[in-house]
């Protein structure tokens, strides 16, 4: 499996836990990091590199910090510029169909806060269905996110921990939840086991 990282953050040099992140990518075979706040300082964006990448990668990661309850400038101008009609989605539009799609997202305020009643009043799953229907819409599968909370508060022994929870969630050949029903389900089938409904 290909995996292209999708690195968006505008200050990347001075963030702890992004930059962390693609470090411990470096070397890893099969795995492609685009930094697109660095190759496209101007704003200009190659649509046809970068569809040819997509188009090269199984797994396709998106990185980013959570600004505003969403994604950095640049992300949302790389979606209306490289995810075209008619080759995205719309009549014809199915280059990206069955491909993989992660979030992988770093957020200031702590995981108590993302949720019913804590200061941020929605939980993630919630605050990035913009994202899932995006990835819907392309016919991309939207798999479990890796998200890490409170980055402004956490020190350096969590960050490192967290890039190497990082690389195994992005390169976890079962990360489809379907993949992994269907593995327990056949060891179950296996081991002579019955699903069973309990209370």
């Amino acid at each position: 499996m290909k995996t292209l990282v999708n690195a968006f953050h505008p200050q990347l040099a001075n963030s702890r836990v992004n930059r962390r992140w693609l470090e411990a990518l470096e070397g890893q075979a099969d795995i492609t990091v685009n930094r697109l706040y660095e190759r496209y300082p101007d704003w200009c964006i190659d649509v046809t590199r970068e569809q040819a990448l997509l188009l090269e990668h199984d797994r396709i990661v998106f990185q980013h910090p959570f600004w505003w309850y969403s994604t950095p400038p640049l992300m949302k101008k790389w979606f209306d510029d490289v995810l075209t009609y008619s080759w995205a989605y719309g009549p014809g539009g199915v280059a990206l169909q069955g491909k993989e799609w992660v979030s992988a997202i770093s957020t200031g305020g702590p995981a108590e806060s993302y949720q019913s009643g804590g200061y941020n009043n929605y939980s993630m799953s919630e605050l990035l269905k913009p994202l899932q229907q995006t990835a819907n819409l392309i016919g991309m599968k939207f798999l479990p996110p890796f998200i890490l909370h409170g980055s402004v508060h956490i020190g350096d022994v969590e960050i490192d921990a967290s890039a190497k929870s990082y690389l195994a969630h992005i390169t976890d050949p079962l990360l489809d939840p379907q993949l992994r029903l269907a593995r327990l389900l056949s060891k179950m089938k296996d081991e002579g086991q019955e699903l069973k409904a309990t209370s």
